[in-house]
């Protein structure tokens, strides 16, 4: 099966490749739409993604980069990338263990340590205009946590799902009163951590070299918790461990688990904007929770 050109690009897939990496290439396998496999002349194996918004591969190649240079977690490398086309190695997947969700959690821990500019910063040549999956999302900066997480990661998300008439006027005014009450419920004030952002169990892949890796960032500045919320909110295999490893390393601040749903808003509402309605009824269960504490 052959790839078709992306749109507007006059390139395949494996055009891209052998142009941004310098290198014949021998084979393509689609995947998906957007991403295909690709093996280059001398046998390495890479993938080659599409990415059609305006600085979306911009933004995930900025933001793998800038997981890399944390020296924590293990990301697919960077082997080139332009406007339309983004080129990574390959994760040969495996199976998930005990053994390497540990080891997870406390690179995780590792990573958010290394810390950030401040909430909201993008990755050093990151876009401020990034994406979370295929919604959009702005990386701006600030200094308080709870004001920033409602002005920038939920009420975007919450007034474009009323626009759409996902959400109805006065549900979303119920998670707004939930935004009101952020500061005396989010716990003590954090600094800025480094988060892969966009970290669902979808994007993390367990190698068969007994190790897990993170692909597709939304890369930036935020509370550490949230990374952590989004493995709770679709499930992660062996997650008790992951947190276990986890504390090892940078234990969490007491009543953790009580916050999960507040940092759920979030993807939830994000979810609602490119998914529908179901998610919004989750998201306004967090927000009903969050006002009877």
């Amino acid at each position: 099966m052959s790839a078709r050109p992306a749109a507007g690009t006059g390139e395949d897939p494996g055009a891209a490749a052998a142009r941004l990496t310098g290198r014949p290439v021998t084979r393509q396998r689609p995947l998906s739409a957007t991403l295909t496999e690709v093996t280059l002349d001398g046998g390495r194996t890479v993938m080659v993604k599409r990415g059609d918004g305006p600085g979306a591969v911009r933004a995930e190649a900025a933001g793998l980069r800038w997981l890399a240079t944390a020296d924590a977690v293990r990301v697919p490398a960077v082997h080139g990338h332009d406007r339309h086309w983004l080129v990574t190695g390959q994760v040969p997947v495996g199976r998930p263990s005990a053994r390497a969700a540990a080891r997870l959690g406390r690179d995780l821990a590792a990573l958010h340590t290394v810390g950030a500019p401040a909430f909201g910063a993008p990755p050093p040549d990151g876009p401020t205009d990034a994406y979370i999956g295929l919604a959009p999302m702005r990386n701006v900066p600030g200094t308080d946590w709870p004001h920033w997480y409602a002005e920038h990661r939920v009420l975007p998300y919450l007034r474009r799902a009323v626009d759409d008439g996902t959400v109805g006027r006065g549900e979303a005014e119920l998670i707004e009163r939930a935004c009101d009450r952020l500061p005396e419920l989010a716990g003590p004030a954090e600094p800025p951590a480094r988060l892969h952002g966009d970290l669902w169990n979808g994007n993390v892949l367990w190698g068969t070299d007994g190790q897990a890796w993170l692909i597709d960032p939304a890369a930036h500045g935020g509370h550490r918790e949230t990374d952590l919320a989004m493995l709770h909110l679709f499930g992660c295999p062996h997650l008790d461990r992951v947190l276990e490893g986890y504390q090892e390393v940078a234990p969490l601040a007491a009543g953790w688990a009580d916050r999960v749903g507040l940092h759920q808003l979030f993807p939830l509402l994000v979810h609602t904007v490119l998914f529908g309605r179901g998610y919004a009824g989750q998201a306004l269960t967090v927000a009903r929770t969050a006002l009877a504490r």
